[in-house]
């Protein structure tokens, strides 16, 4: 499970900020993910669980954003959402995209105390 070990670099990030800035917890996290990051939410979601535990992240609040993936076709420009790759454009129905938004996985912000 690979979100174990992003969920472990996303507690390790903020527990670097938490030092910098002279604190001793962190309270808050704001993730960002998007659909096409290959990260599944959920499983996120439980691995963070794991992480924060012994941390200055113990006890901390996260959420997470979504971000909807937007493709463009390469034919014919037309720009989409979708959740797949291999999906057709749906203006003119030909195969093959390319990613506008929806690939990032982002601490978007953090609250220390």
């Amino acid at each position: 499970m690979h979100e174990l070990s992003i969920a472990m670099s996303i507690v390790e990030l903020a527990e670097e900020y938490a030092h910098r800035e002279g604190a001793n917890h962190v309270r808050e996290m704001e993730l960002e993910v998007g659909e096409l990051s290959g990260v599944v939410v959920e499983a996120l979601d439980f691995a963070m669980e794991e992480a924060v535990t012994g941390t200055l992240c113990e006890g901390a609040r996260w959420t997470i954003q979504i971000v909807p993936g937007e493709v463009q076709c390469r034919a014919c420009g037309h720009r989409f959402h979708s959740r797949d790759l291999f999906a057709p454009c749906p203006q003119c129905g030909k195969a093959g995209v390319e990613v506008a938004d929806g690939e990032q996985m982002r601490l978007r912000s953090i609250v220390v105390e």
